[in-house]
């Protein structure tokens, strides 16, 4: 699946534009990108900044939410930082024909895949989906241990933030590269 970008590619650039002195975590020496993550969902479903901000806040004290952008037509992106993961997020909202041709190919490749109980509900309301949360995985560079191959970054933050996005947005998150709804 191509979606616009390569997987594990840290030269890829966030499709939207950031407002004001807000950084893209692309632009932090600090991080290296890791993967793309989805959370789509009908363009009338979407949060507000508030409402975005209110809900990541309910994650508690080890998540630091920074950059909370915002345009003419509401939330726009945010970065949220979970040092004890060794992670952060860069979440960027998208809609139109760009996310009209992702769910066209996502139901397209969904079709060669034996769906069951809550997962084929999902699909089913995939096809109505008209926006999307884009969530850009990033690892706190030098996050392994003694700087050899064991890695530390945890998924749970990834997991945590996804969950509390798919609930506001009464959305569907995606894991691309596994083929995963939830």
């Amino acid at each position: 699946m191509s979606f616009g970008f390569k997987q594990n590619d840290s030269s890829a650039v966030v499709s939207k534009e950031r407002k004001g002195d807000a950084m893209s975590l692309f632009e932090d020496d600090g991080y290296q990108y890791r993967d793309t993550f989805f959370v789509l969902f009908k363009d009338s479903n979407r949060p507000n900044t508030n409402q975005i901000r209110n809900s990541l806040e309910e994650l508690g004290g080890r998540y630091e939410i920074i950059n909370i952008n915002e345009n003419e037509s509401g939330f726009d992106s945010v970065t949220v930082k979970s040092p004890y993961d060794f992670s952060a997020m860069d979440i960027v909202y998208v809609s139109g024909d760009e996310v009209r041709g992702q769910v066209a190919e996502l139901m397209e490749e969904f079709r060669n895949i034996t769906l069951m109980g809550d997962e084929a509900a999902k699909l089913k309301r995939l096809k109505e989906c008209n926006a999307r949360f884009d969530v850009y995985h990033f690892e706190q560079s030098g996050a392994t241990a003694g700087g050899g191959e064991e890695e530390f970054l945890d998924p749970g933050g990834l997991l945590l933030v996804m969950e509390k996005l798919t609930e506001i947005s009464n959305g569907i998150g995606i894991d691309p590269q596994s083929m995963s709804l939830f």
